[in-house]
């Protein structure tokens, strides 16, 4: 039997037997982005914006999750923050796996996986709500952060190529504004849906009833999220469908040059990219000081004296600023400023503003709100973050060619920030109080100030 090839990837081959010629056209294959046409880059930039706002609705609702399980399921406070730790540490455990179903099937079926494994992790919630038992309900977070960090894993990296790479961060940037539009809406949804106006007599009641009564109190109040939940697992199973058969082109991320494979030829192993190692860690500073920022500022307020019914909009005030910072990124990159100087100026801020806030001091009266001038140093640090993300990624994939895919793994398995970097600040604070806690932010942005301005550059370890 003989065999001839004809091209490369994207080609087909051919096999001559007994006479017969058969076309056999090669699994995977994928096109170079540069031969993509500005229709084809359009509607892929529309499809993966999609697919941040799922990932930012589905993240960010853990953020109402955390007091709605510490009710129904009767937690501690430990225990009610397992559930952003079971969400965040199943990146760290899945990341490198999913760069290797990516590499197997493409980015197309290794979406539609992930959305798959995510429509599992949502319909885990129905069996945990009908026993109101808190495990099982963290096997369902883990397994919908499995499939979000197969998505991460091959979103992140699809947009930073997708295109011009001068232009890396302001695509980014639009991905972040999808992300963090369906992090306001989603606490606001999932409120909507499953309490009721009534619940605050409820909760208040809770202590004088029977264990009989509180048990079907608390059975009724966990039971409302099978409906939402149900209906998530569907969507999500649908969207996987949807990806796998939509126009988005099966991009080749891991073409590389003539000069880039020349500096590739001797290299055998991802920890041989220092800048790829470096951002990485630097993702993981950068994903904690936004969580700590967003997620702390409420208790900070009700240091001072603010009520709740006050505080809870300080966080829309962070997100807001964040995608100010977005629209800033788009308007000015690289127009005017370079994506790299972008995240210089970012990570100086965030040093800045980090001092500001424990040093800072008097009372200001600001949008209706009379507080310490320190919190609004808080709001300020959305931002600082808000071009980071977007700067690092370019940064730490360049040059990686076939290793592209593990790359990007690796800087997903630093998204556990997120689950880790807030107890440094709890136990600091313990330590300490909850304004001195923000010490915690500055060797972060140190780190970040020195990425932006040399650790990226850096290509072998000393």
């Amino acid at each position: 039997m003989k065999k001839n090839y004809k091209g490369s990837s994207g080609e087909h081959k051919t096999k001559k037997c007994m006479g017969n010629t058969v076309a056999v056209k090669k699994q995977n294959d994928s096109v170079d982005v540069s031969s993509l046409t500005k229709r084809d880059t359009t509607i892929s930039i529309i499809i993966i914006g999609v697919m941040f706002f799922i990932f930012g609705f589905v993240s960010w609702i853990n953020a109402i999750l955390i007091p709605y399980f510490k009710i129904a399921c009767e937690l501690t406070n430990f225990q009610s923050y397992l559930v952003a730790f079971a969400f965040y540490i199943s990146y760290f455990v899945m990341s490198v796996p999913s760069s290797f179903l990516l590499k197997k099937v493409g980015f197309k079926k290794g979406i539609m996986v992930g959305f798959w494994t995510m429509a599992v992790g949502a319909f885990i919630f129905v069996p945990a709500a009908y026993t109101r038992t808190y495990e099982i309900f963290l096997m369902g977070l883990f397994t919908i952060g499995a499939g979000l960090a197969i998505l991460q894993t091959a979103a992140n990296p699809y947009i930073t190529v997708l295109g011009p790479k001068e232009r890396a961060a302001q695509r980014i940037s639009i991905m972040g504004i999808a992300n963090k539009a369906a992090g306001i809406l989603a606490p606001i949804l999932f409120a909507a849906v499953v309490l009721k106006a009534t619940d605050t007599d409820l909760f208040a009641q809770l202590g004088t009833m029977s264990e009989v009564e509180k048990n079907a109190a608390l059975d009724e109040l966990i039971r409302r999220v099978i409906v939402p939940y149900t209906c998530v697992g569907a969507v999500l199973l649908g969207l996987g469908l949807f990806i796998r058969y939509s126009p988005l082109p099966e991009i080749n991320t891991e073409q590389e040059s003539a000069e880039v494979a020349t500096a590739n030829s001797g290299k055998t192993s991802i920890f041989q990219f220092p800048h790829l190692i470096l951002g990485a860690l630097g993702i993981f500073l950068h994903v904690g000081t936004q969580v700590i920022a967003i997620d702390t500022i409420i208790g900070y307020a009700g240091s001072m004296g603010i009520p709740l019914m006050e505080a809870k909009v300080f966080p829309s005030y962070t997100l807001f600023l964040t995608i100010c910072g977005y629209i800033l990124g788009i308007i000015c990159i690289p127009r005017f400023i370079s994506q790299v100087n972008a995240l210089r100026i970012c990570t100086l801020l965030g040093t800045l503003f980090t001092l500001l806030i424990i040093f800072a001091e008097g009372k200001v009266t600001f949008l209706g709100h009379e507080a310490d001038l320190s919190i609004w140093f808080i709001v300020l640090l959305g931002f600082a973050n808000s071009l980071v993300w977007a700067g690092i990624w370019p940064l730490a994939l360049d040059g990686l060619g076939k290793f592209t895919k593990l790359g990007a793994s690796i800087m997903i398995m630093g998204l556990c920030g997120n689950a880790i970097m807030p107890l440094f600040y709890g136990y600091f604070a313990d330590l300490f109080d909850v304004r001195q806690a923000y010490w915690v932010l500055f060797p972060c942005y140190l780190y970040l100030v020195f990425y932006a301005v040399y650790g990226h550059k850096i290509r072998k370890w000393a």
